[in-house]
């Protein structure tokens, strides 16, 4: 069975020896990153911080705590969606996207059965900085919650929309909150309710069940709810509550909610912050405010918080997790019934936001092409600058099988691809474009616009016989084992993998 929220799948990880305590006092200011930056480096286990220094406070802050293993980033998440272990890549994509076709209506449960009712908190009572909101980066513009659930108005779905937007406290009531036009939950509010000078209604839900967490993170289509494909995920419907101060639902195993509005024609500054190729993102920018109206949590609530750019452009994190666990298997769904026979979406590992593997035959000269051009002018505009197209019969979860195919099929002169120079817009969160390229900071989007490109990457002619390339590996184990290695592990490899289809 799938885990049911945050505290379940700690629990799930503590089990499993990827959970470390540390009941010392950590302080929020840097060293509470700098730990979680090194496990996330060194593969280590999710750090805990249980004790927190300098602030009375029984929160305790959790470091990446979807950061999946190296070598094999699914297998955390798989496990709390309750598969078997050992599943190969390909297969547990197969066993998600299965899932997200069959998505499941939540259900609405009262207040007192709500775990993220345990507390309410309001009036007088909201106090942001009574919680212990990270400084995660040497440089930031102040301290941040960048691991949570955004649930706004969509008045084409029942249960509002899910996205992901990074928040800077700024007061016990105020914070600035990062809305990039051409993102559906920003145009919504820059474009319908800020012209009409109405505040827009916001719940920011933080430590949220996983599925809700990589849901908000998937391209899902304009008025299709987020909440029934986090139910798909789980294979069971979202526990939803309503707000106590407006007529939002949020999810009710969440650690903590700011209940609260995003106030018309009113700014804060945000930023800059250190972003996720590694660098510090900048200039500081003025953003929307996000007037809390309304604290609720659960007793000693878990916040999670995610170090981006962990090292130098490292992105082995929450975010590159999520994306490959999650985001890569919904866009695949997104791509097939579009009409495209996609083996596999996968975002890159290490530049999870700007590049992404698609392992696809090529039917037909210009196929690639139509294929990049319909996501380059749909879900993947603003933030993916290229594809890498390798044949279906390659792992994009395989950097070197990835780069060995770039490496031997792509053509530098025929196989480089560009969709003309400044003709495709581009979030700001980059390090070519100029801060005055990058410009117009009312709405927070790029003035100037960039090229996107693709690799054609694909074998010349017929795909790959997989039945012969089977036949080839089998082959090469006889030899091996010939050689003297252990035949009883390659017996162990076939039979795991036998069982995962």
């Amino acid at each position: 069975m799938s885990v049911n929220s945050l505290r379940e799948y700690l629990d799930l990880l503590d089990t499993a020896g990827w959970l470390r305590t540390f009941d010392r006092p950590v302080s929020w200011d840097l060293e509470a990153s700098a730990a979680t930056m090194l496990a996330n480096i060194r593969d280590g286990p999710i750090p805990v911080f249980a004790s927190i220094a300098g602030i009375e406070t029984e929160s305790k802050l959790v470091g990446d705590p979807y950061r999946g293993p190296q070598t094999r980033p699914w297998d955390h998440f798989a496990q709390a969606l309750g598969l078997q272990d050992g599943l190969s890549g390909r297969t547990y994509y197969d066993r998600v996207i299965d899932r997200l076709n069959a998505p499941k209506s939540p259900r609405t449960v009262a207040s007192h059965r709500a775990p993220c009712k345990e507390t309410v908190r309001t009036g007088n009572e909201v106090d942001l900085l009574s919680f212990p909101w990270p400084y995660i980066h040497e440089g930031d513009g102040g301290r941040y919650s960048n691991h949570h659930t955004i649930v706004a108005p969509d008045p084409d779905t029942e249960w509002g929309t899910w996205s992901s937007h990074r928040m800077m406290i700024h007061d016990d009531s105020r914070a600035s909150l990062l809305l990039l036009a051409g993102e559906q939950v920003p145009n919504r509010y820059y474009y319908d309710y800020e012209p009409r000078g109405e505040p827009m209604p916001v719940a920011v839900v933080i430590g949220s069940e996983p599925t809700v967490e990589s849901t908000a993170d998937m391209w899902i289509p304009t008025g299709r709810s987020e909440a029934a494909f986090a139910g798909g995920l789980k294979d069971a419907p979202v526990d939803l509550v309503q707000c106590e101060t407006n007529d939002l639902y949020v999810p009710a195993t969440a650690e903590l909610v700011l209940e609260g509005h995003v106030r018309p024609n009113d700014r804060l500054d945000e930023g800059p912050f250190g972003d996720y190729f590694g660098y510090m993102n900048g200039p500081r920018r003025s953003m929307p405010v996000f007037e809390v109206d309304a604290i609720t949590h659960r007793h000693q609530p878990r916040i999670p918080f995610c170090v981006e750019g962990s090292g130098v452009g490292y992105g082995q994190n929450s975010t590159s997790t999520l994306r490959l666990v999650a985001a890569g298997p919904d866009a695949t769904v997104g791509l097939r019934a579009a009409g495209f026979d996609v083996a596999m979406a996968v975002p890159w590992q290490f530049t999870s936001r700007t590049v992404w593997v698609i392992a696809t035959d090529r039917p037909y000269p210009g196929y690639l092409h139509e294929l990049a051009n319909f996501i380059f002018t749909t879900w993947g505009m603003l933030h993916i600058d290229f594809f890498v197209f390798v044949d279906a019969a390659v792992d994009p979860l395989d950097p070197r099988a990835v780069l060995t195919a770039i490496a031997l099929e792509a053509d530098p002169d025929a196989d480089f691809h560009q969709f003309g120079v400044e003709r495709m817009p581009k979030v700001p969160l980059n390090i070519y474009q100029t801060p005055d390229e990058k410009g117009s900071a009312d709405v927070g989007t790029s003035k100037a616009k960039t090229a996107k490109a693709y690799i054609d990457a694909t074998t010349d002619g017929d795909a790959t016989d997989t039945a012969a390339t089977t036949e080839t590996r089998k082959r090469a184990q006889e030899r091996l084992v010939e050689a003297g290695l252990d035949a009883a592990r390659f017996a162990r490899l076939d039979e795991r993998e036998e069982k995962s289809q």
